[in-house]
């Protein structure tokens, strides 16, 4: 009998809702305008994309005029990240970040250690947490921004933001956090957060790919990454992708009236898998912060075996889950963030991220611990490693 396809990829994508693609629809067949003509199809576009920018603007306490609709968080990380530095130069050359950023952010920062700009890049703890003390020390009178993620993409911690932002604000540093993983899971306020910017992604909250947001705070000086014609206040050319806006302002409205209901569920079910699988299966552990962490998320390591030959095995389960980051699944490299927490080297390489969605039943989870006992059991026997007792 063929069971039901079980997907714990979420951090990578999500499935678009149905409520989004409906909204979406109307957008992508009569109503085709460009945003930007004066005619009635193009004021008929505006009016939807103006009405999706309120919406989401009011999702995170913000004001309309500061959302800048990208092609995703990407996008959004690079041209707020670039922009900062270029519109700043001639007061620093100093950037903040983490070591376990996403690599929009690490390889955007080390793009600009090529132009001149010196990058520090911050340690983490045990749990993946960075230390607003070493925020505080690491500022310079050169330093001219800090981006600290929001939520991590890989073991889920959640960063400490605010604190961050109150620093950066006592300092009069420019300070952006990457909120993909968070923005729809968490409840998020800019002012709370104390951030001057931040990027975020429709396609991690049940939204479409390919359109995402870089939410900029009135009097934040940037430089456009994009140069052509006027769209969003001069600020990104190009031709406003209508269906994506209108399709991310409908997944905010659901993340909107869903949230809190979802951030429960979805927590009760990770710690369901993670304690189930902690108690089925020996030399397992968790990793990021045992609390300060993404409801939907869990990051396990198992020993004496390797991540892909789990994620093969339960693919042909009809178990979809991930090794890490989307961004870096073809790399046989180990994770940065596991070894930034201190993870060995062989135990990093087997490890799986599960992270789930509105879709995860407890069917999936209860499914999910009943077959990985054999899977690590089975590999675990072909694995010269566990007849060694490798893993230190």
């Amino acid at each position: 009998m063929n069971m039901k396809p079980i997907y714990l990829d979420h951090a990578a994508t999500t499935p678009t809702a149905p409520e989004v693609v409906q909204a979406m629809l109307p957008y992508l067949e009569g109503t085709y305008g460009n945003a930007s003509s004066l005619h009635s199809f193009g004021r008929e576009a505006k009016t939807a994309v103006e009405t999706a920018r309120g919406r989401i603007a009011s999702f995170m306490n913000a004001r309309p005029e500061e959302i800048v609709f990208t092609s995703g968080g990407t996008e959004s990380d690079n041209f707020i990240i670039k922009g900062i530095a270029l519109s700043r130069k001639d007061r620093g050359n100093h950037i903040i970040t983490s070591s376990i950023e996403h690599h929009a952010v690490l390889e955007t920062c080390g793009f600009l250690r090529k132009q001149g700009f010196s990058v520090s890049f911050l340690p983490v703890d045990s749990n993946g947490l960075v230390n607003p003390d070493d925020v505080k020390k690491a500022i310079t009178n050169k330093t001219i921004l800090i981006t600290v993620m929001h939520g991590n993409n890989e073991i889920g911690t959640i960063e400490p933001v605010a604190e961050i932002g109150s620093i950066a604000r006592e300092h009069g540093v420019a300070f952006h956090t990457d909120a993909v993983q968070t923005f729809g899971h968490v409840p998020i306020d800019v002012d709370e957060l104390k951030v001057d910017c931040l990027s975020a992604s429709a396609h991690k909250l049940h939204g479409p790919k390919g359109v995402g947001l870089a939410y900029i705070r009135t009097g934040t000086k940037i430089t456009p990454l994009l140069h052509g014609g006027d769209q969003e206040k001069r600020r990104r050319a190009s031709t406003l992708n209508v269906p994506g806006i209108v399709g991310f302002g409908r997944a905010v409205d659901l993340a909107g009236t869903e949230m809190h209901a979802e951030s429960s569920r979805q927590s009760a079910l990770r710690d369901r898998l993670m304690e189930g699988l902690l108690a089925e299966i020996n030399d397992t552990r968790i990793n990021g912060h045992p609390i300060r962490r993404l409801p939907n998320n869990a990051n396990l390591s198992f020993a004496f075996v390797e991540g892909e030959g789990l994620l093969l095995s339960l693919d042909m389960e009809g178990i979809a889950v991930s090794t890490g980051s989307a961004c870096t699944s073809s790399s046989l490299e180990p994770s940065h963030v596991l070894s930034a927490i201190g993870v060995p080297v062989e135990l990093a390489h087997g490890s799986l991220r599960f992270t789930l969605g509105r879709d995860t039943t407890r069917e999936d989870i209860e499914r999910v611990l009943r077959v990985m006992p054999g899977i690590v059991h089975r590999l675990r026997a072909m694995s010269p490693l566990a007849r060694k007792g490798a893993i230190s």
